[in-house]
């Protein structure tokens, strides 16, 4: 195992860093700021935070690599994935760095199996063993997944353990020629395909547990009905109307309530912001009959293009009680919309265990110049706080108590 730290940036070098990503972004057409970058506490105060509430700089990890995902060691100390260097990280308390693993491909979603790490990397999953208080070398755990196009997959272990990996779509809008793609798989805690269709004699398991499902990157159970919530991605440059203009507000987003053997629309359907609990067949994209009325509705729509990633709900936290009946999602932002969306953490209200509402819970990274940072994960820590990373600053946020530490 690596044990060099990472010491906070300089200032100087969270200037350089804002700058070449705000090039990066108006070469790619992406939606940052193009102001005069903001250090560190000049950029907090524009973030727009709950009453009682305050929301910190508590780690950059930019030196590394851009953080995605989180998850918890067996200590309780962070682990971030950076996609864009092949690289795992521990955080210490003190916000300070450790490398825990390294020459990945593309590692994104991170999950503790007892003790033992699973990471998704671009076509499969690895697994380091715990051994002598550390992880050992990364050994093949699930093989032979589709890659390119949507190629960051999650892994997540769920309450009764089994392993749910997530596969991208290859296309904005297609039919798919591998079955794998656009889906929610499931495997055994050994790895074996163990998904919703069981089969017999010759015929090889299948993993697919749930299809329809364009870009599904965050998974969460509900913690007392063990439900399955998900956030997924919709199509672009889609119009209401046969070969109508684009519309900037479809396909809103979707958080879904995930069963399986279901289907959840994509490419053919998307959540109708008209009919709550219905889905709106895609005009362009037509599809079989019957297949939107078959499909399953989301659980709550989401801002279009606002590209929703990781959700977590917030029971064990130590944030205000009437915030821990609910979940909170990571809002990306968008990239093609005329007017940006995105770019903030938002709030799904649960009553009585259902989802019914989502509200703005942190605002701000999204200025009228543009977009100063990219929420991407969250998940309570060990301490109760809430951990947020940031794939477009490098940084680790923590939220908490004004008055608590």
């Amino acid at each position: 195992m690596i044990s060099r730290r990472l010491h906070s940036a300089s200032d100087q070098r969270v200037r350089l860093l804002c700058w070449l990503l705000i090039g990066l972004g108006m070469a790619t057409g992406l939606h940052y700021a193009k102001a005069q970058p903001l250090l560190a506490e000049e950029a907090l105060k524009q973030l727009r935070v709950p009453d009682g509430l305050q929301i910190e700089r508590f780690s950059d990890v930019s030196a590394w690599g851009m953080p995605r995902m989180l998850a918890l060691d067996p200590q309780g100390k962070l682990l971030v994935s950076l996609p864009d260097t092949g690289r795992v990280l521990r955080i210490e308390a003190d916000g300070q760095a450790v490398v825990v693993a390294q020459g990945l491909n593309a590692p994104q979603g991170l999950a503790l199996q007892g003790q033992d790490l699973l990471v998704a990397e671009q076509t499969g999953v690895v697994k380091l063993a715990w051994q002598n208080d550390h992880w050992g070398p990364a050994q093949p755990f699930i093989r032979n997944l589709p890659s390119g196009g949507h190629s960051l997959k999650t892994v997540k272990v769920s309450p009764d353990g089994f392993v749910f990996v997530n596969v991208g779509s290859s296309c904005n809008v297609c039919v798919e020629e591998s079955p794998l793609r656009a889906t929610l798989l499931r495997f055994t805690a050994e790895g074996r395909p163990a998904g919703a269709l069981v089969t017999v004699g010759w015929h090889a398991q299948s993993a697919v547990w749930a299809t329809g499902l364009r870009n599904t990157q965050g998974l969460a159970w509900h913690p007392q009905t063990g439900a399955l919530f998900a956030t997924n991605n919709g199509a672009d440059n889609r119009s209401g109307r046969l070969n109508g203009a684009t519309d900037d507000d479809l396909p809103p987003e979707h958080l879904n309530r995930i069963e399986a053997g279901k289907s959840y629309g994509w490419p053919y359907c998307w959540g109708d912001p008209a009919r709550p609990g219905k889905l709106f067949a895609d005009p362009n994209m037509p599809g079989a009959a019957q297949v939107c009325e078959q499909a399953q509705a989301p659980a709550v729509l989401l801002p279009a293009h606002s590209t929703p990633i990781g959700i977590s709900f917030l029971q064990q936290s130590r944030l205000p009680a009437d915030l821990r009946e609910d979940a909170i999602v990571a809002l990306h932002g968008s990239w093609n919309r005329k007017q940006p969306s995105g770019y903030a953490l938002l709030r799904v209200q649960f009553r009585n265990q259902q989802p019914v509402a989502a509200v703005p819970f942190i605002e701000g990274w999204l200025q009228d110049s543009g977009a100063w940072g990219r929420p991407v994960d969250v998940i309570v820590g060990a301490d109760g706080w809430l951990y947020v990373s940031d794939d477009l600053t490098g940084w680790i946020y923590r939220i908490r108590h004004k008055t608590l530490s």
